[in-house]
């Protein structure tokens, strides 16, 4: 399988990086072709400069190759870290301007969703600081719903799974290890051959 990761958090040596190279090693020792992007490194430009874009307008290269390695993958990778129930600034942006009408999906007649994305795979990782069981009472889980339904499942990929690590600020070193094994696991079945 070819697998896109996508990884959206500012700190070298984050957590949220350690996720990221964990997929991308599992992935390749299960002998996946893997195109990473950490998204911050590359400076990627998430602002979209016109309020109404034509499917079919040109775009900037960089976006272009994004564009071109999105409709090539089988699955996809994404990290991030919560914040304020959403992704970063940045990686919303590579929604906006990547997962865009003519790429991920489009309208046809009627109106009527085509799923460009559907029979692909996604799993998403996210960190949060607020104890899950405070989230949930609170907040619900609005990430979920929107990687699940408003992105991926727009897009037709039904094969979605994602996992949310918490409380990164009052984990310990163990915790953290027996996280990154659980994401290394997750990664090697959500991509196992079926």
């Amino acid at each position: 399988m070819h697998v896109l990761v996508i990884l959206g958090h500012q700190h070298p040596g984050s957590f949220c990086h350690a996720i990221a190279e964990t997929a991308v090693e599992t992935l390749k020792a299960a002998g996946h072709e893997v195109t990473y992007h950490d998204l911050y490194a590359e400076r990627f430009d998430p602002i979209l400069r016109h309020e109404h874009i034509p499917k079919d307008a040109p775009q900037d290269p960089v976006v272009q190759r994004h564009c071109d390695e999105v409709r090539a993958a089988d699955g996809y990778v994404v990290v991030h870290p919560n914040w304020w129930a959403q992704p970063p600034a940045i990686l919303k942006g590579w929604i906006d301007r990547v997962l865009r009408q003519g790429v991920a999906y489009e309208f046809g007649p009627g109106g009527k969703v085509i799923e460009h994305l559907a029979g692909k795979r996604a799993l998403v990782f996210t960190t949060s600081n607020t104890p899950r069981d405070v989230e949930l009472a609170v907040f619900g889980d609005p990430l979920e719903n929107l990687w699940k339904t408003c992105i991926f499942g727009f897009c037709g990929v039904k094969d979605f799974r994602r996992r949310n690590f918490e409380s990164i600020i009052l984990s310990t070193p163990d915790e953290r290890r027996r996280w990154l094994a659980e994401a290394r696991q997750l990664t090697a079945d959500h991509f196992a051959a079926r």
